[in-house]
């Protein structure tokens, strides 16, 4: 008996000196990602003020930072953010819904996968940026076109990445399955769906990013409104403490939004764990 207590104390204090070392590391990590943006921004800032960068192109931080501040105090910026936001998060949801439903099709439909196989490799490899005249004279220069230019970005990455993992789920669990009779559904809802779902998890960080690109991308083209267009705008007056002040917002907005997207996948997959 106290040989089974003093191994359980061994294993509990194991795990806390295990648990203790990796508070400590991300603690570190944590410091250092705050001292190398903290210099990043120092030396930028002295790099302005002494003019060893051209101040015009480049700015610097207090400068960017002043210009936010009045900007959110006057109300003009935060119209901008909301826009690009929203655009954002539809073009996600709807990336992702889009792109997974079409990945279920291809791997319902053999035939059809071979027959789609060549167009989905060229449409992948085509620029987007190429088609957003043809969203703008089709859908008109709002929001449906940025969308549809987000949507051209996001649908064909998920629907490869999420089509290839349905694809490579283990042959002898489907015959499994198969043999106790169970229908291309049964297959589909038991086997290659369940397989996927850390894949389709975690194309939702990459599609994160994707959609950032396509809706300021459409904005550059179509837009009246939003982050895209101060960035566009700042450019024609040869403002740049605007287009560097909209970058930051952007890198903000997106770095938040990928870590909620982060915070979803640990949630799902430790769920998906415990059962």
């Amino acid at each position: 008996m106290n040989n089974e207590q003093d191994h359980r104390s061994w294993l509990e204090d194991l795990e806390t000196r295990h648990l203790e070392g990796e508070r400590r590391t991300t603690a570190g990590v944590r410091i250092c990602q705050l001292l190398l943006l903290t210099a990043f921004f120092g030396l930028w800032e002295l790099a302005g003020r002494y003019k060893w960068v051209d101040v015009l192109l480049f700015s610097y931080p207090s400068k960017l930072f002043h210009h936010l501040w009045t900007t959110l105090l006057d109300g003009t910026l935060l119209p901008h953010i909301g826009v690009t936001v929203v655009e954002t998060v539809a073009g996600f949801l709807l990336g992702t819904l889009l792109g997974a439903a079409f990945a279920a099709l291809l791997w319902w439909s053999p035939f059809l996968s071979r027959v789609l196989d060549p167009y989905l490799v060229v449409l992948n490899s085509m620029p987007k940026v190429a088609l957003g005249p043809i969203f703008i004279v089709s859908f008109g220069s709002g929001y449906t076109s940025i969308i549809a230019t987000t949507l051209s970005v996001t649908v064909i990455i998920t629907t490869l990445v999420i089509y290839n993992a349905f694809r490579e789920t283990d042959a002898n669990y489907v015959k499994v399955v198969r043999l106790f009779g169970g229908t291309k559904s049964q297959v589909f809802g038991k086997v290659i769906l369940p397989a996927a779902f850390p894949v389709m998890v975690s194309t939702l960080k990459v599609n994160v990013g994707l959609s950032w690109v396509g809706v300021i991308v459409g904005e550059f083209l179509a837009a009246r409104m939003g982050l895209g267009y101060l960035i566009i705008y700042g450019f024609q007056v040869f403002n740049f403490t605007i287009v560097l002040s909209s970058l930051i917002v952007i890198a903000i907005v997106a770095a938040a939004m990928y870590q909620l997207v982060s915070m979803l996948e640990t949630k799902l997959t430790s769920g998906r764990r415990g059962r």
